[in-house]
């Protein structure tokens, strides 16, 4: 995936021959899923519709049959963290993908998660940050499921990343995020708990923004 929006970045700094629709369109019905039209995504997301073009072009590259499952998604992004064991945290990051719970994630969904998180708002950003580290969707974030996301994004580093870090290091690290967010002391985080305490606190911002970058 992260080579897909690599290919974002670098492309549409770049002029590209011009396709005419029906070269779109006919690309677009060579895969096993047809993803909506470029116009309703163009309406939907914070893309032009050149820069979905290019995004769809990456995506049917890395994914020919138009969807991609769990497996394939944590070999795709292991790739990119060689260093780290990454399959859980990917694991954590499909399912957030996986918006309609259906075991794959089809273009629509990686070009709308990857719309808020490049081009969203800070709230945008924050309430799909709190449905990634929300792992059993209850609507609160406990300790025990940050710590789960805390400590795989620290497996997926690495030891080469982070050659200094002690083994409680996940634990200090949400024990302080809980001790900021949980505001009435209830033992659990709502939404609105978690995005008062992000926006209040710069250290927290900065903390989940370079989680942000290993998405």
């Amino acid at each position: 995936m992260g080579a897909v929006v690599g290919t974002l970045t670098m492309q549409t700094k770049q002029r590209r021959p011009s396709r005419d629709k029906a070269d779109d369109d006919l690309e677009m019905t060579m895969v096993c899923h047809r993803p909506e039209g470029l116009d309703q995504l163009e309406a939907q997301t914070n893309f032009s519709k050149r820069e979905l073009q290019v995004l769809y072009r990456g995506f049917k590259n890395e994914c020919p049959s138009g969807i991609v499952n769990e497996e394939t998604f944590k070999q795709i992004y292991s790739q990119f963290f060689p260093h780290g064991d990454a399959s859980t945290y990917a694991h954590y990051l499909f399912n957030a993908f996986d918006t309609a719970h259906s075991g794959s994630i089809k273009f629509e969904d990686f070009v709308t998660a990857l719309s808020i998180l490049l081009r969203g708002s800070v709230t945008e950003k924050l309430q799909w940050t709190f449905n990634l580290y929300d792992i059993n969707r209850d609507g609160y974030i406990n300790k025990e499921e940050m710590t789960d996301i805390v400590r795989a994004i620290y497996d997926m580093m690495g030891k080469y990343t982070y050659p200094v870090l002690k083994t409680d290091a996940p634990k200090q690290h949400v024990d302080a995020f809980f001790q900021k967010m949980d505001k009435n002391r209830d033992g659990v985080v709502t939404l609105d708990e978690f995005i008062l305490s992000c926006q209040e606190d710069e250290n927290i911002m900065r903390s989940l923004q370079l989680f942000e970058n290993v998405i």
